[in-house]
């Protein structure tokens, strides 16, 4: 009789396993990618350290893109490495040092810069792991599954992919309140559980492309990545006079010298034996088309999610009633209707386009995206919840309508021998999207506030006895202090008058009023507004892009390999019987 426990690799119904356990995987990753941006508030105070001392916002910025950085270099590499070697081997591996990573973050030894270098170093490690998994999740389930039934499993999984990113919100504001260790430890158990399950039950049913390690087109894309990624990054620092950073000639170098490398990568692609990545697959309409509308939605989705964290911790849960402490948590709470519209579209959106194809379910839902963000300009800085809550969960179904079907049409196109790098594209799109987001809609939101914000402040602060020189010299500090400070949850004017020592020597209304709850919400509210405009009108802009190359991608499309599908077909008679038995 046919054994049926549930870490059996002799399981009758093994797709489902496989399903299950690489949405784990997939929830982990991504939840993963963004539990610290809520929870950097609890961290840096665990730690003793003060992220927004001069000296220290690398440390900020580095817990902020680490992990997504080192995911989006590797995920590529990672899924070759599937096709030649075993994609379970790569997952599994990656299941492995994840939790080792989540296992050594908790246990921080350390205090301030130590500690926070501690941190940075074991998220790499983590991001590692999570490359491994992220690459090789959705080719397992393409082999697992037949193709008329693909679209339901890997949009579960995606749904799990991003809905992860917002539940990671929500998640790292409520273990934050109970122990900045907590925000790390929670990987540990399911990490546990999902690396003795995935080495217990699953194992390879794909076919191998065999071939060697594509040394320098690994190492033009990884170096060439982190060059562009961290030089755009970097670019929202001030740097000299100006209120950023493009001038500096350390950025400009690290995104000229990182364009120039993925140019020669994709030179070396072209040449070498056994690339990392067949270029040739580009050529694929459904793929190229899936991968560039992928990369537009995660861009806008992620700048969708710093703009809206600065603009409830910032503007409106203040100027509602909560402490500048508690914004991280209820600006969680408060981006619900996004989580829960991705959760009820993704999965119905993914079994349908096993039916209908990817095309109509695609660009309609990032059109509806772009309606949202133009949506968002129109209501007020300080807006009646049901409008917000309205306009993010229908960006919420936009992209769970998107997002399904969008990956079901890319791993759908591709030969069978190269899933894994084709997952590991999908997940360079999905990964350096959001990376880039953090530089991309910062630099737009702070040209935005540039404009109007330092005389604002300056007057605002004057107003209440501050100092001539030293309201002027507030005013003419970069936006991005200001921005950083909100989106971390501290009190803006606090961290920007308390170096000074002004406040001590301020009556007590006028010092109780320019570190209260209303003044510099009030005060941003304009200058905020008109960032607005410009981050949202380029957010919408892509989301049309994106719709446009979702359209052009055609219709349901299946990569034609006969005897691969006739094999999928003989293993699901083989597990009916096998269930029968």
């Amino acid at each position: 009789m046919a054994r049926s426990g549930m870490f059996d690799k002799d399981h009758p119904h093994y797709k489902w396993v496989a399903l299950s356990n690489t949405t784990l995987g997939m929830l982990m990753v991504t939840i993963n990618s963004s539990i610290v941006i809520i929870s950097l508030p609890a961290i840096f105070t665990g730690i003793k350290l003060n992220p927004l001392e001069p000296g220290n916002v690398s440390y900020l910025l580095w817990m902020l893109m680490g992990y997504m950085l080192v995911t989006a270099v590797l995920v590529v590499m990672f899924g070759r490495m599937g096709d030649q070697y075993g994609r379970v081997k790569i997952y599994n591996l990656g299941f492995v040092l994840f939790t080792l990573a989540a296992i050594a973050l908790c246990l921080d030894p350390f205090t301030a810069g130590p500690a926070a270098m501690w941190l940075i170093v074991w998220r790499f490690v983590q991001g590692i792991g999570g490359a491994m998994l992220f690459a090789n999740s959705t080719a397992i389930l393409t082999d697992a599954f037949p193709a008329n039934k693909r679209g339901f499993a890997l949009g579960l999984n995606q749904v799990a992919a991003i809905a992860g990113s917002f539940i990671g919100l929500i998640l790292g504001g409520l273990l934050a309140e109970i122990d900045w260790r907590a925000v790390f430890f929670v990987s540990v158990p399911f990490g546990i559980l999902g690396t003795i399950w995935s080495y217990k039950s699953l194992h390879e049913v794909g076919q191998k492309n065999p071939g060697r390690i594509d040394w320098l087109g690994n190492a033009t894309f990884a170096v060439g990545l982190i060059a562009l990624l961290t030089g755009i990054t970097y670019g929202i620092q001030p740097y000299g006079g100006s209120s950023q950073g493009w001038g500096n000639p350390w950025v400009l170098g690290s995104i000229i010298g990182g364009v120039a490398l993925l140019a020669a990568f994709v030179l070396v692609e072209l040449r070498v034996k056994s690339p990392m990545f067949d270029m040739r697959l580009f050529r694929i309409r459904s793929f190229s088309s899936g991968i560039f509308a992928g990369f537009l939605a995660s861009i806008g989705r992620g700048g969708l999610q710093f703009m809206l964290i600065i603009w409830l911790q910032g503007i409106w849960l203040p100027l509602h009633g909560y402490s500048y402490e508690q914004t991280p948590l209820w600006a969680g709470i408060y981006m619900l209707p996004i989580t829960i519209g991705f959760l009820i579209a993704g999965p119905i959106s993914g079994a349908l386009s096993d039916r209908f194809g990817s095309r109509a379910f695609a660009t309609v839902g990032l059109t509806l995206v772009a309606a949202t963000f133009i949506g968002l300009l129109l209501i007020p800085v300080d807006f009646e919840y049901w409008q917000f809550a309205l306009l993010t969960g229908l960006n919420g179904i936009g992209s769970g309508l998107f997002s399904s079907p969008n990956r079901t049409s890319i791993m759908n196109s591709v030969p069978a021998n190269e899933r894994g790098s084709a997952s590991g594209m999908a997940g360079v799109a999905l990964n350096a999207g959001s990376s880039l987001s953090i530089g991309i809609f910062f630099s737009l939101m702070i040209a935005g506030l540039s404009v109007a914000l330092p005389s604002a402040l300056t007057n605002g602060l004057a107003a209440h006895g501050v100092p001539a020189s030293v309201a002027t010299g507030i005013g003419n500090t970069p936006p991005v202090g200001s921005l950083f400070a909100a989106f971390l949850g501290y009190n803006p004017i606090q961290n920007l008058l308390g170096p000074t020592g002004v406040l001590s020597t301020l009556s007590h209304a006028n010092a109780a009023t320019l570190t209260g709850k209303e003044f510099f919400p009030a005060l941003i509210s304009g200058p905020f507004h008109d960032g607005l405009v410009v981050v949202f009108i380029a957010a919408a802009v892509m989301s049309i892009i994106g719709a446009i190359a979702s359209f052009v991608g055609g219709g349901k499309y299946v990569h034609e390999e006969k005897v691969a599908e006739e094999a999928v077909v003989d293993q699901e008679s083989e597990e009916v019987g096998a269930a029968r038995v």
